[in-house]
């Protein structure tokens, strides 16, 4: 079988960035990590291939220089079962220059886009009272950070 795997392509910062997903993110771990020989000129001791698993998937990354930066038309999509888990990961995420984006995007330090999006996020916004959903999305818009209890409130009308 065929298998389609995210590489993600770093400037220098590989080994930081997947030893800090890793960490934050339960079901991950670094597979394997090579880095370039130290007579490779430019690379000495950067990332030339690293296999890592963030919650059980897997994932390649590299060091290749600062040609291609992270945009935000790729992200990764994290579900969270409630507030808490929106807040450790939004914290985690944004701290040490990360930046926060609308609508629950974010940047982390390494300027790779995320979306931390709580599961009632989702429910909310397939409510099938179309006044509930809109109420949902309109809260949303106005969200950086999605707030659980104020989107619930908005959706209920209150």
């Amino acid at each position: 079988m065929t298998a389609v795997t995210p590489f993600l392509w770093f400037d220098n910062t590989a080994e930081e960035a997947i030893t800090f997903y890793t960490r934050l993110i339960p079901n991950s771990e670094i597979v394997s990590i090579a880095h370039y020989a130290e007579e490779q000129p430019g690379f000495a001791g950067k990332v030339m291939h690293a296999h890592f698993r963030l919650a059980g998937r897997d994932y390649y990354a590299f060091d290749a220089g600062p040609q291609f930066p992270f945009t935000e038309a790729v992200s990764l999509f994290v579900s969270c079962a409630d507030q808490q888990e929106v807040d450790r990961y939004w914290d985690a995420l944004t701290a040490d220059g990360g930046e926060e984006q609308p609508c629950a995007w974010l940047k982390d330090r390494w300027g790779l886009s995320w979306q931390i999006v709580p599961d009632r996020l989702v429910e909310l916004i397939r409510d099938p009272d179309p006044d509930r959903s809109h109420r949902a999305v309109q809260a949303m818009l106005g969200m950086k950070k999605i707030d659980i209890a104020a989107l619930e409130a908005a959706a209920a009308g209150v």
